[in-house]
């Protein structure tokens, strides 16, 4: 009997130290804005659970709501709720993607995203050293936003095959030129995306789908053919083996840069074709990553025919809005190519382009650098939505699509 006491007390004992083992645990792991001090028990472990969702925990409550204590917390319903809620500054920073300098977590950029709710980076050819590397910086950046209560941002890079991947020795292996078939590149694609995505790498600006020439191409051996029919079946197949392997992708350069007179990596290029000739050519691809569910179209910086030569694509309203929109129903996020390019900076500063590239249909505007020109960017933008050169309904639209994306590929739920 006394056995049977004794053991009695022993497991309430156990029970007991399990269970307070438990709430230390659980109350360690609640976020929290401060540091305890060393040695002592945070406070909050003694608080309940935090159950609001990953949406109330990123956006400010409206300053009119009661204290939770009298309506429970206050928790965003939708992403337009969210959209609706963020501060001015953290809407025009959710449509910028920054490149930066550096190749670990040291790396200025991991700064800015303390301070700025970017809805982006972009890693480059002059960040990736190795994968381990380039894992933790993509997961620091996801941290980071948990931390400052910022939005999920974007960890996109440029892979495009073989030479001209940002990753090197990472996938994909060969160029699209160098494919034997669409379904090869599906194949690839699967391995680029299973790869990407275990290294917190989210997305690519990619696939290129520009229809070449048959005398060849400016963009080399990153287009996949000169028949249409050809390039939109290989759309169809990488936009799809991407979408399966949930890795965001931004087919490119729209509405077609495959017959242009040299790279807008160069220079200000030309693209010869007028609307019916890239209907019949250059769009049909597009239409095909389009029917694929291609989640973002990145806009081309040349010049067209549509607007007399005299303004790039990516800040041309009737190739932004009214071709891609309008034309090809394309309700997904329109990212602008580069816009530190010489094709943009040989006629316009990068935070007038900005300003410019938004306000003709653009949700998601890249700056690869350097640091002065993003931040003159974002200040621009910031001050023509105040002033209203950007309207409200724009600015809105823009948001919104950006985050209805970050939901669809799982950064927000």
């Amino acid at each position: 009997m006394h056995r049977r006491r004794r053991l009695t007390a022993v497991l309430l004992a156990v029970a007991a130290l399990a269970a307070a083992t438990v709430g230390v645990v659980v109350g360690a792991g609640q976020d929290g804005d401060a540091e305890e001090p060393a040695g002592s028990l945070p406070e909050r472990s003694a608080q309940p659970l935090d159950r609001t969702s990953f949406l109330a925990r990123i956006v400010p409550a409206r300053e009119e709501e009661e204290p939770p204590a009298a309506r429970g917390p206050a928790v965003p319903r939708s992403v337009a709720d969210l959209a609706r809620r963020l501060p001015l500054e953290r809407k025009v920073g959710q449509l910028f993607l920054f490149g930066f300098s550096g190749t670990d977590l040291n790396a200025e950029i991991f700064r800015r995203l303390r301070r700025l709710d970017l809805g982006g980076i972009v890693i480059e050819e002059q960040n990736y050293t190795d994968p381990t590397l380039l894992g933790q910086m993509g997961g620091d950046a996801v941290v980071i936003s948990r931390e400052e209560r910022h939005v999920p941002p974007w960890v996109l890079t440029v892979q495009d095959g073989g030479e001209y991947n940002s990753l090197f020795g990472l996938p994909p292996e060969l160029p699209a030129a160098d494919l034997a078939s669409a379904d090869d590149a599906a194949v690839q694609a699967e391995e680029t995306a299973r790869t990407l995505r275990g290294l917190n790498v989210t997305g690519v600006l990619g696939p290129v789908v520009d229809v070449g020439l048959s005398s060849g191409s400016v963009l080399g051996t990153r287009v996949y053919s000169d028949d249409p029919a050809e390039v939109a079946a290989y759309a169809e197949a990488v936009v799809g083996a991407y979408r399966g392997g949930r890795l965001f992708g931004a087919a490119k350069h729209f509405p077609g840069l495959g017959a242009a007179d040299q790279s807008t990596e160069l220079g200000p290029a030309t693209v010869g074709l007028d609307v019916e000739q890239l209907r019949e050519r250059d769009l049909r691809p597009f239409r095909a990553a389009i029917d694929a569910g291609v989640p973002a179209v990145l806009l081309s910086h040349a010049l067209y025919p549509v607007n007399d030569f005299t303004r790039p694509g990516s800040l041309s309203r009737a190739i932004a809005t009214d071709l891609l929109r309008g034309e090809l129903g394309f309700a997904g996020v329109a990212v602008t190519d580069d816009l530190a390019d010489p094709a943009i900076t040989s006629s316009s500063s990068v935070p007038d382009a900005a300003v410019a590239a938004l306000r003709a249909g653009a949700d998601l505007l890249y700056v690869s650098g350097g640091p002065g020109d993003q931040q003159a960017a974002y200040a621009a933008v910031l001050r023509a939505a105040r002033r209203g050169a950007i309207t409200r309904r724009r600015l809105s639209d823009a948001l919104l699509r950006a985050l209805e994306a970050k939901r669809d590929y799982g950064l927000i739920g």
